[in-house]
C-alpha cells in the first residue's frame, strides 16, 4: 500500500479505506496482508486484490474552451472545417463521447456525433456573413451524463494567396486504449494535426508510416480516424506502436510524425486452464486434520482481475473431508482418514474460476489414494477353537485350519501363524495357511486333551500387531488296548463241602480304553457245567457239588471289551481242593499250536 490508502484492523482483519479512492489514478490495488500468532516468528501472508469500480465523475474535456477557424467562402458543401476533440478520463460508457452542436446561428454547419467533424452543409459567402459562432457539446454516455462545451468561431474570408511555411502539428494524445473484444471497424483513436496555413497548404492528410506490419489498423487519411482492421487479442499482443504522419497538401508538402501507442485492454475471454486434468496423490491414514494433501494450479492468460483465480472443491462423495485454499489451491484434510473405510477419493469437482465479470471457470479431477497404516490387529474367525480327533490319526494329519483376517493392506495385512505354548511335540502349524497337523502318534491313554494358544501376527516392518486364540484338542478314544487281567493264572482253593452257588474265585481285568471300548465282560472259553462265571463281575460260581475230595480243574476265562471290534485276553483259573494242591501239574511240559493269520479275535 505505497500510497497509504487503506488500513487493516489488527485483530479482526477488516480492511478499510483511509483516503478517497480514484479509479483514474489507481484502478487496482494489490495488497499483501500478513498474519502472525502472538510474538511467534512464524507468519503467513496472502494477496488481497481490490478493484476500484469506475463511476462517472469526470466530464469530457476539450483541449481549449474556445477556438477559431478561418475558411474560404469558396468551400463547397461537405467540406470539413473543424474537428472537435474532447477526452474523458472515465472508462467504458462513462468515457465514451458523442458530439453535437448545442446552439448555432445558422444551419450552415453540421457535426458528426462520433468523430466530432464539423462540416459545411451549404456554401457560405463572406459578403453576407463573415463570422459564425457554434457551441459544440461533448457528452459522455454515463448515467447521468456529463457535458462540456466548446465555443467555435468560424470566420469566412475571401481567398488569399498563402505560402506553405508551416508544418502540421499534432494536438491529439499519443496514447490510446481499446478493448480486445471490439469488432472489426471499431474506432480506436482520432489523430488530429493542425496546420495554420490556408487552403491546400493547410489541408492535412494522415498516414501510417510503420508499426502496422500485421495490418491490424486502418487510418482514414482525411479524418484521421484510426479503426480496427482485424480482431484483436491482448493475449497475443497487448501493445502497438504506430508511427503516424500528418502531411499537408502544399507544394512542397510539409509533414510531422508522432508515435501513437495503443494499449489493448483485457476482457475476460480466456478460461482458466489447469496444468493437469487429472491430479494423483496419496496420503497416509490417521493423520491429524489440516494435513497438506496436494496443490493444484491453473493459469489464465487474461490480465488483472480477469486472471486472478479462486479454487474450490464442489460437493460430492467424500468432499467434506477436505478443504481447498481458495487463493493458493492447496488441499488439506478436515478430518482424519481411514483407509479401511474408504481407500480412494475421486473428486471430480475440483474447480477454479477467475474474478472477471462474468466469471469463467474450469474443472479438473483429483484422485487421492489413502495409504495404509498398521492400525488393525489380525482377527481370528472364532474366539476359541475346539476340535475332537481320533487317537489313531497318522502322523502329519491335518486336524484344524485356523483363519485370521487383517483389514490392513500389504505387509500390514499379511498374516502368519505360530504357537506360543508347548504342544508337547504333538502338533505343528503352517505359518502361511494356519493349518495344524499332528507331528507324532497320539495316545489318549497318555494325554486325552491338549490346550495351547496360537498367535496370528501381521508382517509389518514397523511395530507388528498380533492376536492370540485358544485351541483345545480333545483326543477321542480308539479301541487300541486289550483287557489286562490283574492276576494270571489264578489259583483257587475250595473245600469239598463248598455249597452250590458259592463264589469260589473272582477274576479281575482292566481295559484303559473308554466307554464300551473299556467295558470288560467275562466268559468261559470251554463249556462248563460245574462252574459258571458272572460276565460282569468275574465271579466264578459253583453250580453243582464237587464229585470228590480230590477235585481239580482248569478253566480258561476270556475277558472281552465291548468295542465294535472287541479285543480280548485270556487267563487260566486253577481250582482244586486242598488235598490236591500238591498233585496239580500240567499234563505237558511244552504246548505248541499253530494259528492261522487273520484269525478272529477271541478265537480259542
Amino acid at each position: 500500500d505505497p500510497h497509504g490508502r487503506f488500513s487493516i484492523d489488527s485483530h479482526f482483519g477488516i480492511i478499510r479505506s483511509k483516503k478517497q479512492l480514484d479509479y483514474e489514478t489507481q484502478p487496482v490495488a494489490v495488497l499483501t496482508v500478513q498474519s502472525q500468532l502472538g510474538n511467534s516468528p512464524v507468519y503467513s501472508s496472502t494477496q488481497v486484490n481490490i478493484s476500484v469500480i469506475d463511476i462517472n465523475d469526470n466530464p469530457p474535456v476539450f483541449l481549449t474552451k474556445s477556438d477559431k477557424v478561418t475558411i474560404s467562402h469558396t468551400q463547397p458543401p461537405g467540406t470539413a472545417v473543424y474537428i472537435a476533440h474532447a477526452e474523458d478520463k472515465d472508462s467504458g460508457l462513462n468515457g465514451a463521447i458523442k458530439y453535437s452542436i448545442a446552439s448555432k446561428q445558422s444551419n450552415a454547419f453540421s457535426i458528426d456525433p462520433s468523430l466530432g467533424v464539423v462540416n459545411l452543409t451549404r456554401t457560405v459567402f463572406a459578403d453576407k456573413q463573415q463570422e459564425y459562432t457554434l457551441h459544440i457539446a461533448a457528452e459522455d454516455c454515463g448515467s447521468p451524463p456529463l457535458t462540456s462545451l466548446l465555443m467555435l468561431t468560424v470566420i469566412i474570408e475571401e481567398q488569399k494567396i498563402d505560402i506553405n511555411d508551416n508544418s502540421p502539428s499534432f494536438t491529439s494524445s499519443p496514447l490510446s486504449y481499446v478493448m480486445e473484444d471490439v469488432e472489426v471497424g471499431f474506432p480506436v483513436h482520432r489523430i488530429i494535426a493542425k496546420d495554420p496555413d490556408e487552403g491546400r497548404n493547410g489541408q492535412v492528410t494522415y498516414h501510417i508510416r510503420s508499426g502496422n506490419e500485421n495490418k491490424a489498423f486502418v487510418l482514414d487519411k482525411i479524418t484521421g480516424l484510426l479503426t480496427t482492421a482485424q480482431l484483436l487479442d491482448r493475449e497475443i499482443r497487448e501493445c502497438y506502436s504506430l508511427t503516424v504522419m500528418a502531411l499537408d497538401d502544399g507544394s512542397p508538402a510539409l509533414s510531422a510524425t508522432q508515435v501513437l501507442t495503443i494499449i489493448v485492454l483485457d476482457v475476460n475471454d480466456e478460461t482458466p486452464t489447469f496444468l493437469k486434468q487429472l491430479y494423483k496423490t496419496s496420503i497416509h491414514e490417521n493423520q491429524d486434520p489440516g494435513e497438506f494433501v496436494i496443490k493444484v494450479e491453473a493459469v489464465d492468460r487474461d490480465a488483472g482481475l480477469n486472471s486472478l483465480l479462486r479454487y474450490e472443491i464442489l460437493p460430492g462423495t467424500g468432499y467434506e473431508k477436505f478443504k481447498m485454499n481458495s487463493d493458493s489451491g492447496q488441499l488439506i484434510t478436515t478430518a482424519s482418514l481411514d483407509r479401511e473405510t474408504q481407500e480412494v477419493f475421486s473428486i471430480k469437482g475440483n474447480s477454479c474460476h477467475d474474478l472477471g465479470s462474468p466469471s469463467r471457470s474450469s474443472t479438473a479431477q483429483l484422485y487421492l489414494t489413502v495409504l495404509d497404516e498398521n492400525d488393525n490387529n489380525p482377527l481370528f474367525a472364532k474366539t476359541q477353537y475346539q476340535i475332537s480327533v481320533r487317537e489313531d490319526l497318522e502322523e502329519g494329519s491335518a486336524i484344524l485350519d485356523l483363519f485370521a483376517s487383517d483389514e490392513d493392506d500389504g505387509l500390514n495385512g499379511k498374516v502368519t501363524y505360530s504357537f506360543i505354548d508347548d504342544t508337547f511335540g504333538a502338533f505343528a502349524i503352517d505359518s502361511v495357511t494356519g493349518s495344524i497337523v499332528t507331528t507324532k502318534a497320539l495316545d489318549r491313554e497318555t494325554k486325552s486333551q491338549y490346550t495351547f494358544r496360537a498367535v496370528a501376527s501381521d508382517c509389518s516392518t514397523h511395530l507388528p500387531r498380533s492376536t492370540t486364540v485358544s485351541v483345545v484338542v480333545h483326543i477321542d478314544d480308539v479301541n487300541d488296548n486289550d483287557p489286562v487281567f490283574l492276576q494270571n493264572p489264578i489259583r483257587a482253593f475250595v473245600s469239598a463241602e463248598t455249597p452250590v452257588n458259592e463264589t469260589v474265585a473272582t477274576v479281575r481285568a482292566e481295559d484303559v480304553d473308554l466307554g464300551s471300548n473299556g467295558a470288560v465282560v467275562f466268559s468261559l472259553m470251554i463249556a462248563e457245567t460245574v462252574f459258571q462265571i458272572d460276565m460282569k463281575t468275574g465271579d466264578i460260581i459253583l453250580q453243582e457239588p464237587l464229585a470228590s475230595k480230590e477235585f481239580s480243574t482248569q478253566l480258561l476265562v476270556m475277558a472281552s471289551d465291548q468295542g465294535i471290534s472287541p479285543r480280548t485276553a485270556t487267563a487260566m483259573v486253577i481250582i482244586f481242593t486242598e488235598e490236591q494242591e500238591e498233585e496239580i501239574s500240567f499234563s505237558r511240559s511244552l504246548y505248541e499250536a499253530s494259528v492261522p493269520e487273520n484269525s478272529a479275535a477271541g478265537g480259542h
